[in-house]
């Protein structure tokens, strides 16, 4: 599995890394980049959110019939489509990041391929490693102050040392956290109380399990009491691609939570570090509660953190 994870990166991320670093602009209102599936940004819902839209592929499938879109429509797949094999979930994660943060402003990035029939491609770590690098080579010019990223996987090792070894994933997220960006990563919903999945298992990464109503650990969410940072809100009511409302659990929503809880208090506290931000979201955490077999976590509360 880490040889396929580790396959040489596609030439894009030569492109993508060669792009000079530009200056902050400082008009530009902070955004979360959403890393997903696709969106349909024809839902009222989304009216202004939309910053930015990017396709970044393995395959030469975004819209204009490459591996690399950036504009309005990058991130769109027709309707007959979107609603199906799961490319509905960047539409819900994204609406979830505007029902938990009114104010929140996206840059949603696809990283999910299809092909012309809408069967998913395939999606190895390169995209992941591409996506990140072009947020950290656009980061300035968009504002972007998080990543929230709701996909991943559980083939993981045993033992302490589970997590799959990948340089080039960790690196990145060590650099963005460095510029005072970080990677909001979902724990997994395998019910696994001692591993959390690829990549939230990733030090460097905020990794974020999955609270259900009460406050208490979501049957469902992974948690390692080592590595998962924080808990949130597992469930939500959100729009699918037409704009019918279903109910959604997981990590996924618990991650897009998270970041637009960050995203609120970065707004308020814009000259705050990386570090200086951790310590805020911990002064607002609260502690899960419920009698599951998981140590009590730092729960972040909408209803604190967005009455603070």
């Amino acid at each position: 599995m880490n040889k396929k994870l580790m396959a040489a990166v596609v030439a894009l991320i030569t492109t993508i890394t060669s792009i000079n670093m530009v200056q902050a602009n400082q008009s530009a209102p902070a955004t979360v980049a959403i890393l997903d599936t696709a969106i349909d940004t024809s839902l009222p819902v989304f009216k202004g959110k939309i910053v930015q839209e990017v396709c970044i592929l393995e395959w030469n499938s975004c819209p204009n019939g490459s591996n690399f879109m950036e504009g309005p429509g990058a991130a769109v797949m027709p309707q007959a489509l979107i609603s199906k094999n799961g490319f509905d979930h960047g539409t819900k994660m994204a609406h979830t990041s505007v029902l938990t943060n009114p104010n929140i402003k996206i840059v949603f990035v696809r990283i999910i391929g299809a092909t012309s029939t809408g069967t998913r491609q395939v999606t190895n770590e390169p995209t992941f490693v591409n996506a990140l690098n072009w947020v950290l080579a656009n980061k300035d010019k968009y504002n972007i102050q998080a990543v929230a990223m709701s996909q991943g996987h559980h083939n993981v090792g045993s033992g302490p040392n589970y997590c799959p070894s990948t340089p080039q994933t960790e690196s990145l997220i060590k650099s963005l956290q460095n510029v005072n960006v970080p990677v909001f990563l979902p724990a997994g919903n395998n019910r696994d109380l001692t591993r959390i999945s690829w990549p939230s298992c990733i030090d460097a990464s905020i990794s974020v399990s999955a609270t259900a109503y009460g406050d208490g650990a979501a049957i469902y969410t992974n948690f390692d009491a080592k590595k998962t940072d924080y808990f949130a809100m597992g469930s939500v009511q959100v729009m699918l691609p037409g704009g019918k409302l279903v109910n959604e659990a997981g990590t996924s929503v618990s991650v897009q939570v998270a970041a637009a809880l960050y995203m609120h208090l970065k707004e308020k506290n814009p000259t705050y570090s990386y570090s200086q931000m951790l310590s805020l979201l911990d002064s607002k955490s609260v502690q899960t509660v419920g009698k599951r077999a998981v140590a009590k976590g730092k729960l972040l509360s909408a209803e604190v953190i967005l009455r603070g």
